[in-house]
């Protein structure tokens, strides 16, 4: 590797794989969970809300992958955009509440057994093929439960993935800080090779000058 790899590789972050994040990957099953729910339960034609609740679940997943993507060069633009999801994701659980409330449904609390199984199964699953299988025995009360919980599971995962973004942040700074300090290292090391190599020169003139005074020496000795 050279020198402009190493600096290269000080200056941008680690890319983030973010098809391996939890909060990702349950983000995208609650996308497609939100397309069949609407599917099912909600007007094809002449109701906003279908629009309104697809568009917020992909939203919530496409900003985890742009700020992802961003964080690389961008700090600030990774945790504001991920921010962007949260928000998403908050106003497609405020449209499940609706729904539960609108259509006499409950919004299962604590203690509610049912709420602990499907917690304890959201936890233990993060892709939408864990939960295919499972809605075709799912009425709406339930699947919107269902919604409610990974909503809520991402969320928790989200706060706590853009709290250690934002300590990093405050740690190391954006990309200019980063830059200055690659930079700043690539003179300190530039500076520092340049003293080695002038204290190497002094000490070889030394030494040559040692030697041309035996060399007299001998010569001188020979002579006499």
């Amino acid at each position: 590797m050279g020198e402009n790899d190493e600096t290269r590789g000080k200056v941008l972050k680690k890319a983030v794989v973010w098809r391996e994040l939890y909060f990702y990957r349950k983000s995208d099953a609650l996308y497609q969970l939100t397309v069949e729910f609407c599917r099912r339960y909600l007007p094809a034609y002449g109701d906003r809300t279908v629009d309104q609740m697809v568009q917020a679940a992909r939203s919530g997943k496409q900003n985890i992958v742009e700020g992802s993507e961003d964080g690389q060069t961008s700090s600030e633009m990774e945790i504001k955009l991920m921010n962007v999801a949260r928000g998403s994701l908050q106003e497609l659980r405020s449209d499940y509440l609706d729904y539960l409330h609108t259509h006499q449904l409950a919004v299962w609390e604590a203690g509610n057994p049912r709420l602990r199984r499907l917690r304890d199964y959201c936890h233990r699953h993060n892709d939408y093929g864990d939960y295919e299988p499972l809605l075709g025995k799912m009425n709406d009360e339930e699947m919107a439960n269902l919604a409610l919980t990974l909503c809520h599971q991402t969320d928790k995962l989200m706060c706590a993935y853009i709290g250690r973004l934002e300590e990093t942040f405050v740690k190391e700074g954006g990309i200019k800080e980063r830059m200055y300090a690659a930079r700043t290292g690539y003179r300190q090391q530039q500076d520092a090779r340049l003293k080695a190599l002038e204290a190497e020169n002094a000490r070889l003139k030394a030494e040559n000058l040692a030697l041309r005074k035996r060399l007299e020496e001998l010569e001188r000795a020979r002579r006499g």
